[in-house]
């Protein structure tokens, strides 16, 4: 089998290292602490021109639930445009009824919209009613993909039914195993669910080479971040789950 990984990255440096690790696609978004939200121009842009494998971007216009106004409707459909325009490969959306459901109508008017990219349906699935109602839902939009843990926090945790929906799609849709996934965990997934694409962060925290530092202020409001650390890929956990799919 034909093993591909998704790494989720949000900003420029870490694109660069998916790329030079060996993903085969990245997901571009900006703020992953709130679990994702839609990149500005200038990063799509700028991702864009400095690698060449596939790129699909996040369609997020805030944190919280994905019960969106008409207004935040609006926006998503205005971001799709600007990626069709940018020369990505794909947007990755989530919409939820406020019963559940997955919101059937609209995703399939910003599927519509975004062809002849390709979609994948995000994790909004994993807060879904009824998974396997969910799937045939995501299935009816014409989506391409879903990304989902299971409805679990962890991918680990909800492999079981990751194995099942597969089983249900009848190779309708591609379902991609997402959240928790490291090299401590990456073969017993892919056993389980019999996935052929996996979705993951890999990351590492790197100090800032700033030499002055004001101590005791958190710009972003709370007290367990700093100023003076962020995350990046790291490129050796890639390339090692990379060389753990390909073993037989």
């Amino acid at each position: 089998m034909n093993f591909k990984i998704e790494i989720c990255v949000d900003n420029i440096e870490s694109a660069q290292l998916a790329y030079e690790a060996g993903a085969e696609r990245i997901e571009l978004c900006n703020s992953l602490p709130e679990g994702g939200t839609t990149p500005s121009a200038g990063l799509i842009h700028a991702v864009r021109s400095a690698i060449p494998i596939r790129m699909h971007v996040l369609i997020r216009p805030r944190g919280g639930d994905f019960l969106y106004s008409d207004e935040e409707f609006d926006i998503m459909g205005r971001d799709i445009e600007l990626c069709r325009k940018s020369g990505v490969d794909g947007i990755v959306i989530g919409i939820l009824n406020k019963d559940g459901s997955i919101d059937t109508s609209r995703t399939k008017t910003l599927v519509e919209l975004a062809r002849p990219l390709s979609v994948t349906f995000h994790r909004a699935f994993d807060l879904c009613n009824d998974p396997v109602a969910g799937l045939t839902d995501v299935i009816s939009t014409g989506a391409n993909r879903l990304l989902t843990s299971g409805l679990k926090n962890k991918a680990s945790e909800g492999a079981e039914l990751i194995k099942e929906l597969i089983t249900r799609t009848n190779n309708r849709l591609i379902v991609m195993p997402g959240s928790g996934i490291n090299l401590s965990n990456i073969e017993e997934i892919k056993r389980i669910t019999g996935a052929s694409e996996f979705h993951l962060t890999g990351r590492k925290t790197i100090t800032s080479r700033m030499e002055f530092r004001r101590e005791g202020i958190n710009i972003g409001g709370t007290g367990d971040s700093s100023e003076y650390s962020r995350k990046i890929v790291d490129s050796d956990m890639i390339r090692s789950i990379i060389s753990k799919l390909k073993m037989d």
